[in-house]
């Protein structure tokens, strides 16, 4: 009789389990609860990219907010999203060259953090964590839109972002872009609830040896990384130090890559980092602005940061070059000079092998037939135009005129599109492909002297004070 009673309550138990688990699953989200899966709620509500969205920050002092700003200090909001409220929100100004010029202009449209659990337990249907981005030094506002549209369609874990119109305290603030930050929401939604570590490597200042941002294997003592560790996303054990470790120095011989890189997501990564010529990332002199993952010793690269991409990262630098035709002709097979590409063991460790070497080409010829060639850019920018120009034209806080964004989306298109034509040349051979070559041979490279590569906006524009 103990025994048949006791298997009744187990009985009972399990049947309740399996009620709650089935309204959980199927309206957790009305009860203000969420999954961890594959396919969170925030995924399509705040970004649904079909549309714009509706952001109002509610904050009593907002000018005292602003005037801390450069401190990048968290105060709490509320915060409706199209509108549905949510309070006690952490919200901060965010980015490090655009925070710091943003306020050297004397201009306050600065990007923002907007973190949920960051003074209590909550989320947006799953979302801890997302940033709203100011299009600072970009006219078109679609540097970054594009350059994730063509990382998510190459396959590479991606950020997702949308459109957002921002209001504060009701008063109209500015089209914003809103994008998924790489944290927990993140590395759940495309590496599982069982995800590896994550990490955005940086250094304290720019010096020439950061070499651990770099990804370079200097010795085993975990101090010598602490640019990489000291940027964890979640806390790393010794054991995750260790994998990541013995990853760079498996990465530094050149040998058994497979081991320690996921190689074709990184080939494709590069596919895309070097047709956008971002000259401030990895294959630049900073050797910075990546995300990095890691699982079971396998490293990957994923992207972040784009507003100086499209060879407009050279418009800040004291002697500035404007030559589009010499970017649009960028060479992908040797996108940095020797003294750089010697110090990033992930990309010219595995171009030393003729098959990634190979699959590299590969990729580049997948990306210009199916986005450029088939139309798909084309019809991306246009849809995404028509759809942000009526927000573009009444924004008060924005960085250039209405007829100077117009100008910048017309500019990022013709960019691309002689980029991409450049880039079937050097693959077919009828263009130079390296930087040695190009050097001695320019008489085939596509024209891009109608490009005005300033017209994507540029630091000078700042002082003529549309905000």
């Amino acid at each position: 009789m103990l025994k048949s009673r006791y298997t009744d309550l187990l009985c009972i138990a399990v049947m309740v389990l399996a009620v709650l688990g089935t309204l959980l699953f199927m309206g957790g989200e009305s009860l203000g609860l969420t999954a961890a899966s594959s396919a969170p709620g925030y995924e399509t509500r705040l970004f649904d990219k079909s549309r714009v969205h509706t952001i109002d920050i509610l904050l009593e002092d907002w000018d005292a907010f602003l005037e801390t700003a450069p401190e990048e200090e968290y105060t709490s909001c509320t915060l409706v999203i199209d509108g549905e409220k949510f309070s006690g929100v952490g919200i901060r100004a965010k980015g490090n060259n655009s925070r710091r010029l943003t306020d050297r202009y004397d201009l306050d449209r600065y990007s923002l953090k907007i973190e949920f659990d960051h003074y209590q337990y909550g989320s947006y249907y799953g979302l801890d964590k997302f940033s709203l981005d100011s299009s600072f030094q970009d006219n078109s506002y679609l540097k970054t839109w594009i350059t994730y549209d063509m990382m998510n369609h190459m396959g590479v874990p991606t950020a997702l972002c949308s459109w957002v119109w921002v209001r504060v305290n009701g008063a109209d603030w500015g089209l914003f872009l809103a994008i998924e930050e790489p944290e927990e929401a993140f590395a759940r939604r495309n590496f599982g609830n069982d995800h590896g570590q994550l990490y955005k490597p940086d250094y304290k200042k720019l010096e020439h040896e950061n070499a651990d941002v770099h990804l370079r294997y200097t010795d085993g003592d975990f101090d010598s990384y602490d640019n990489i560790f000291r940027h964890a996303k979640f806390d790393p054990t010794d054991a995750d130090k260790q994998r990541l470790i013995d990853a760079l120095k498996t990465l530094s011989t050149g040998e058994n890559l497979e081991t320690a890189v996921n190689v074709d997501q990184v080939l494709r990564y590069f596919t895309v980092q070097v047709f956008v010529v971002n000259l401030d990332s990895y294959l630049g002199r900073t050797g910075h602005n990546y995300f990095l993952y890691e699982e079971d010793g396998i490293l990957q690269i994923l992207p972040w940061d784009y507003n100086l991409a499209f060879a407009t990262y050279s418009l800040g630098m004291p002697d500035p070059i404007n030559d589009s035709t010499l970017y649009v002709n960028y060479p992908i097979n040797t996108p940095a000079s020797g003294d750089v590409m010697r110090n990033r063991p992930l990309y010219h460790n595995l171009m030393k092998h003729d098959a990634y070497y190979a699959t590299y080409h590969d990729h580049f010829r997948y990306l210009i037939e199916s986005y450029f060639e088939s139309g798909s850019f084309e019809a991306l920018v246009d849809d995404t135009a028509a759809m942000i120009a009526p927000y573009v034209k009444k924004d008060p806080t924005a960085f250039c005129s209405f007829e100077d964004w117009a100008l910048g989306v017309e500019t990022i298109r013709n960019f691309c599109l002689l980029r991409a034509e450049s880039v079937r040349g050097q693959l077919d051979g009828t263009i130079p492909s390296t930087i040695a070559a190009q050097a001695n041979d320019k008489r085939a490279f596509v024209d891009a002297s109608t490009v005005w590569l300033p017209d994507l906006g540029e630091i000078a524009d700042l002082k003529n004070g549309y905000h």
